[in-house]
């Protein structure tokens, strides 16, 4: 056949732009229009970019976490994480301590601070446990995931008999587990404090918010991003094993990470933190948490007397009295179960 009434051979309904060559032979922009189609495709099947990425290298990206679990590098929680890559924002529970719901630990000179394993101001007491350090790196979607430089971070968690100061009776006096830090030119916040314990209804976990800055911790409502971080089976099983957390072993018992009812939707994919250590030496515990400016927080308020489950916000609910069943009876404020046991659900 005469070469101007050949037809010009075709991929993928487009003319190669070397008809001689192999399609692998096509160059850079035929393989980036190629690449760029198979992504428009690959998201209408709904499988997103990471989707993409898996397909190219042929493998799964993922890393083992401590628990033996394993999770997506890029994983993500919730629909709108799956699109954003941001951190799931989460229930804040009824026992923020940030103004939102009573007690306002936020406003108090000290509260940026490291160590947060004993009270400070007019308190004085301590919390005892297994030592931990907690580790965050902050991103920045919205310039494009670079580390939040500047971002403050306030992170609060139950202690070893699973009750929240400034909240349960008890420890109504005190503010021991909870302060800001900042983050430094890596995204990267770390307080010292001790592991905390499970309690009914609730898979072991660390509450923070993220702030733009220092002085956005002044009012609740300024927090970029409300989230949790869920800590690893296989370090919770060796700490509760140790004297004073026996309590959490039961609970434990009764709860997983895909029946939470706030990491349960994916299992905490995206919140599950690394951990190393020992209940010697004390463990650090890990997690990125990307957060983007752009987006509205979910997590707002929850109807008055429920603290809300996953995305409902928490900021409402009644304070625990004691161990296990609220005051009134009702159920926890996570809308979890009653049975009498170590803390509260938030």
């Amino acid at each position: 056949m005469p070469e101007s009434t050949r037809a010009t051979p075709l991929y993928e309904g487009r003319p190669l732009a070397r008809p001689d060559d192999e399609v692998v032979d096509q160059g850079l922009g035929f393989d980036v229009v190629t690449l760029m189609g198979r992504r428009q495709l690959l998201r209408a099947l709904g499988l997103g970019a990471i989707g993409v990425g898996l397909a190219a290298c042929g493998t799964a990206a993922v890393t083992s976490t401590s628990s033996g679990a394993s999770s997506v590098s890029a994983g993500t929680s919730g629909a709108d994480a799956a699109a954003t890559g941001e951190i799931p924002d989460e229930t804040a529970g009824p026992y923020p301590g940030d103004g939102s719901n009573g007690p306002d630990v936020l406003s108090e000179s000290g509260i940026v601070r490291s160590d947060i394993r004993s009270s400070f101001g007019a308190s004085s007491g301590t919390a005892d446990g297994v030592p931990m350090t907690l580790e965050l790196t902050i991103t920045d979607l919205a310039r494009g995931g670079v580390p939040f430089a500047g971002a403050a971070v306030y992170v609060w968690h139950c202690d070893r008999d699973g009750n929240y100061s400034m909240y349960s009776d008890g420890v109504t006096e005190q503010n021991y587990l909870r302060g800001v830090q900042i983050a430094d030119a890596a995204g990267v916040v770390s307080w010292t404090s001790i592991f905390p314990a499970c309690y009914s209804g609730r898979w072991p976990h660390i509450h923070f918010e993220v702030y733009p800055d220092e002085a956005g911790i002044t009012d609740a409502a300024n927090a970029i991003a409300t989230s949790q971080v869920a800590l690893p089976q296989d370090v919770c099983d060796a700490v509760y094993a140790t004297a004073g957390y026996e309590r959490s072993v039961s609970n434990l018992a009764q709860v997983s990470l895909t029946s939470d009812n706030v990491f349960g939707d994916d299992g905490g994919t995206s919140q599950l933190g690394t951990a190393t250590g020992d209940v010697t030496t004390g463990y650090v515990v890990s997690l990125t948490a990307a957060v983007d400016t752009r987006t509205t927080p979910s997590a707002g308020a929850a109807p008055a007397g429920n603290g809300g489950g996953r995305g409902g916000g928490g900021r409402m609910g009644t304070p625990p009295s004691g161990m296990g069943t609220p005051p009134d009876g009702s159920a926890p404020s996570d809308g979890v179960s009653t049975a009498p046991a170590t803390g509260t659900s938030a």
